[in-house]
């Protein structure tokens, strides 16, 4: 294994027992729901946050729901400011984009991706990346999005027509506020964001082999054709 890594996809499911390794694990959920157990500690890695295993740890999982994460394995001493208790469950909003786009680039085959994507995702993970956006009046104080949360919580409403006004009731925002900073933040309107991530869950649905009218069912759409359709159109 390369020092910096090596990415892949991986999908969990019943415990295998634990085992530690000599290397870094950063685990990255994609989909469902992973339960871990880090030397005695419970957490969780649900859709949209992720944690650091350090070398040496035991460790055991289990997913009884099945669960797909983006997973980088690497002995880069880099990972030692990544893996304090604090930084578990909230990988910065850059780290998460870009195990996003990795996840489809990897399932395309793109070789830049595995060359590429683990010193990338490192840079996204540091603390000491900038990343946190300032506002724009130092005096100011912003109600802070969190993205993952709202990304999980969309996730298990699928079932049911979301809208602007319903994701901002969410955060607490009005619809005008949470529109504006969904593009600041996401670079896209809000409805657009919410269509790429039911369009996103969906494909990672598929990657892992679920039948497309279990994928349609489970993210909403309103046929197994449609979802067809919507996965055809990227």
């Amino acid at each position: 294994m390369d020092s910096a890594g090596s990415l892949s996809l991986r999908q969990y499911g019943p415990s295998p027992g634990s085992h530690s390794h000599e290397h870094f694990q950063v685990l990255l959920g994609l989909a469902g729901a992973l339960e871990l157990e880090i030397d005695g500690r419970g957490m969780r890695v649900a859709t949209g946050s992720g944690c650091v295993i350090a070398p040496g740890a035991r460790h055991d999982f289990e997913a009884s729901g099945g669960s797909l994460c983006l997973v980088l394995d690497s002995s880069d001493m880099g990972w030692t400011h990544c893996s304090a208790p604090a930084l578990q469950s909230a990988p910065p909003p850059p780290a998460l984009t870009l195990a996003r786009y990795l996840a489809s680039a990897l399932q395309q085959g793109h070789p830049l991706a595995q060359a590429h994507g683990p010193a990338l995702l490192l840079e996204a993970w540091q603390p000491s990346s900038p990343w946190i956006p300032q506002p724009p009046d130092a005096g100011a104080r912003r109600r802070a999005i969190d993205w993952p949360a709202l990304r999980e919580w969309a996730a298990l409403h699928w079932h049911r027509p979301l809208s602007v006004a319903d994701m901002a009731q969410k955060v607490h925002l009005s619809p005008s506020q949470f529109a504006a900073r969904c593009r600041e933040e996401q670079g896209q309107g809000a409805m657009a964001w919410l269509r790429s991530q039911r369009l996103g869950h969906a494909r990672l649905l598929r990657s892992g082999g679920m039948a497309v009218a279990e994928v349609a069912r489970r993210t909403g759409y309103r046929s197994p054709s449609a979802l067809t359709a919507a996965l055809r159109r990227g």
